[in-house]
């Protein structure tokens, strides 16, 4: 696979630090000959929420949190209305697969294989996100518009692991729009959330040469997000460094972890399941309780809840059998 490319459209360096006392929000930005745009988002409460959720070590921390982030900065770029996106890491690594959500009013939620993953630093002293998530797998982002029933999937294999990386190379495979993409988690000592965020560039029609060379110069010359975070810029702020005065804000938007699940969900999953696995379940266990992986809210239901479920079963087969007579 080409390298180059991906290291043309990947200098995404990012950290985290803002207050926990600042509502996580996401910037969208456009310059003003309209040749780039750009995105920049604090996310540190979503990944802190994601971290006690999962109760999240280290390395599942950082993987998880940049997946939620790059999810959040695709899902706010390329969706609107009330569509919805998944997108799913399978590595080869440790912390095995990660699925996040996310939709065009910023909401984002995800889960994760393994999130009991610590493990030492890489060569730069930063957390192993490569080793953590693995080198060989696939990326893949499944796009949902509501009653749309053959929903849009692209798939990519993994070209790094850090993910930042792994975004860039699926936005320009799949999505055909050559991209910069920067992810990054930092976490304390003791396990919870410090800062995270990210940023996304996206190249539109009629960038000259000239100009994409210019904007790697400054992509590769600019601090760390990370350190810039900690000096208190804004994302607004990280978004000036790179374009200057030659930007102009489209929007400001808050950003949240946010899971919708509901036990009318779960009780349309559990009629998904055989007939004879939920008789079981009537018969021999009286009760079922399921566990959203999303937030980890618990669900009860009862002898008579299954029973009217398996009753609706029933009811459905046999309207399906009439169909087809």
């Amino acid at each position: 696979m080409d390298r180059w490319w991906v290291f043309r459209f990947s200098f995404g360096k990012f950290k985290e630090e803002f207050t926990m006392k600042t509502t996580d929000y996401l910037v969208k930005s456009m310059t003003k000959d309209g040749k780039f745009r750009a995105y920049a988002v604090n996310a540190t409460q979503v990944v802190e929420k994601a971290h006690e959720i999962h109760d999240t070590w280290s390395a599942s921390s950082a993987a998880l949190g940049r997946t939620l982030i790059g999810t959040l900065l695709l899902a706010t770029s390329s969706l609107q209305g009330e569509a919805g996106m998944t997108v799913k890491i399978q590595g080869n690594g440790p912390v095995g697969f990660i699925v996040a959500d996310g939709t065009a009013q910023g909401t984002v939620k995800g889960y994760m294989g393994n999130p009991h993953v610590s493990l030492p630093a890489n060569d730069k002293g930063k957390i192993d996100v490569a080793k953590a998530v693995g080198t060989k797998g696939t990326l893949s982002v499944t796009k949902m518009a509501p009653g749309d029933k053959t929903p849009y999937t692209g798939e990519v294999n993994l070209v790094s692991g850090e993910l930042g990386d792994d975004f860039t190379y699926y936005l320009a495979q799949s999505e055909q729009i050559p991209s910069a993409v920067g992810l990054s988690v930092f976490v304390n000592p003791d396990e919870s959330i410090d800062v995270a965020g990210g940023f996304m560039i996206q190249v539109m029609p009629g960038a000259s040469d000239e100009e994409i060379s210019k904007l790697e110069k400054t992509l590769k010359d600019l601090p760390l997000v990370s350190q810039m975070l900690r000096d208190g810029d804004t994302p607004e702020d990280i978004l000036k460094k790179i374009f200057g005065d030659d930007l102009k804000i489209l929007e400001t938007m808050p950003v949240r972890y946010e899971c919708d699940c509901s036990k009318e969900r779960f009780a349309h999953a559990l009629a998904s399941i055989s007939k004879d696995d939920m008789k079981k379940l009537i018969d021999e266990d009286h009760h079922a309780e399921t566990v959203c992986q999303f937030c980890g809210k618990k669900y009860e239901f009862n002898e008579d809840e299954l029973k009217k479920i398996y009753a609706e079963m029933t009811a459905n087969d046999d309207k399906k059998s009439t169909d087809e007579k």
